[in-house]
């Protein structure tokens, strides 16, 4: 019969506690129970720990269980044929503790982000379809990362993430790291979805988790260019071919209020005319949402020599804030710039900093789609534009734009005095109709 023991190996004052599998006269195994104590603590007599203090007597309590849980495993392993090896003692002892799951995934922290890395190929995505986009994949890598560093040593477990867990790991992407808030929320929304994942497949978690807060950081600083400020940009003075182009991504991008990857994939396929009407029909990238734009003249007059040839996004934002410059948006707004610096070894830190700027510096392709919404918000009936923005909220698109709901309420108080001006003007008319044909 197979017997098990708890022995020592070294007199530090942390010592581990090893457990000995005995199967047979030819067969030992030996591995760490990841449990430890000092020596002094420990009785040679009974191999397990003095019964001294209340830490001992729950040290003996934790390898009692764990030794009744390897021969009830072993009986299993015998009765289905399971060879019994090494790293399956192992795996035995940590499934014991919780430290993985039954499907061997570690119960750290940085395991669990790790093993959403390694899983993004198969996992359904935002959309619907397999496999989250590389975006998605190097947001939970950037993750990783800052939670390595936050450690300092430190090996969390899944389990430890709780709300003041959570609070802390916050404070310290946006003091010491100096995110934005908005890039800091999305990290933790990140560390929710991991918190989920782990406890879907098994893994120990903090029931507080699922009440950390995580949404989305109000738009304090909505960056978008007014009607004249587009007609400006329109008139401006611009002889150099590369701004002349991006001055049309950007008029085009104003018009029909896309994403900047969206715009820029647009060709001639995605202009197609529907009963009588021609539109644009293009699936975002980001949403994989379909939507329909229809081509109103002022998108003939942008196009009216063809599409601007292609260029890179990262190309267009610089040429944006030239064109910009040349078009005097000078307006000096709060906003926040994007600073590069160097960190050795050919590594670089982005970081944005806060302040107040020329509009030119704070435009990218993003302006676009939000010059777009919040031009036309309180003109064109909300839902309307949310097709083409494809918003899935109306609280969203407020958000977006940076409206609250008292901005929402003094449109529909604008939208009832209009209708009782209609109703005035259609009152008088019927009365001084009425006049004339008593004539």
């Amino acid at each position: 019969m197979a017997t098990i023991k708890f022995i020592l190996q070294g007199k530090s004052l942390n010592t581990s506690i090893y457990l000995r599998l005995s199967i047979s006269k030819f067969k030992t195994l030996k591995r760490k129970t990841g449990l430890s104590i000092n020596p002094k603590n420990w009785s040679k007599d009974t191999g397990l720990p003095k019964q001294n203090n209340a830490d001992n007597k729950n040290l003996l309590t934790k390898l009692k269980g764990l030794e009744t849980k390897i021969h009830q495993r072993l009986n299993d392993a015998n009765i289905n044929g399971v060879e019994v090896t090494g790293d399956w003692l192992l795996y035995q002892i940590d499934l014991h503790f919780k430290r993985i799951s039954e499907n061997k995934q570690s119960e750290l922290l940085t395991d669990a982000i790790q093993n959403i890395i390694d899983t993004a190929e198969t996992r359904r995505n935002a959309k619907g379809n397999i496999g989250l986009s590389k975006s998605r994949v190097n947001s939970y890598k950037s993750l990783k990362t800052m939670m390595t560093n936050y450690q300092n040593g430190i090996s969390y477990k899944v389990k430890d993430v709780n709300i003041n867990f959570s609070n802390e790991f916050l404070k310290y992407l946006l003091h010491d790291k100096k995110y934005s808030k908005n890039y800091a929320v999305k990290k933790i929304a990140d560390l929710k979805t991991v918190c989920y994942d782990a406890e879907t497949n098994g893994i120990e978690v903090n029931p507080q988790f699922k009440r950390i807060e995580s949404a989305k950081v109000k738009n304090e600083n909505v960056i978008y260019l007014t009607p004249s400020e587009l007609e400006k940009i329109e008139d401006a003075d611009i002889t150099n071919e590369a701004l002349q182009n991006a001055r049309k991504w950007l008029l085009l991008g104003c018009n029909i209020g896309q994403r900047g990857g969206d715009l820029l994939s647009i060709t001639e396929k995605n202009f197609v005319t529907r009963n009588g009407y021609e539109v644009i029909e293009l699936q975002q990238q980001k949403t994989g949402k379909n939507t329909t734009i229809p081509v109103l003249q002022t998108t003939k007059d942008i196009l009216e020599t063809g599409l601007p040839y292609k260029i890179s996004i990262q190309k267009l934002n610089d040429y944006l804030k030239e064109v910009c410059e040349l078009a005097e948006i000078n307006q000096k707004i709060k906003g926040g710039i994007i600073e590069v610096t160097k960190k050795g070894k050919g590594n670089k830190q982005k970081r944005k900093t806060n302040g107040i700027f020329p509009k030119w510096q704070l435009i990218t392709s993003h302006v676009c789609r939000r010059s777009f919404a919040t031009n036309l918000y309180g003109t064109l009936p909300t839902n309307l534009i949310m097709q083409i923005t494809a918003h899935s909220t109306e609280k969203m698109f407020l958000n977006y734009i940076g409206k609250n709901s008292l901005d929402y309420a003094q449109q529909i108080a604008d939208f009832y005095t209009l209708q009782a001006q209609k109703q005035n003007k259609k009152a008088t008319l019927t009365v001084i109709k009425n006049a004339s044909n008593q004539n």
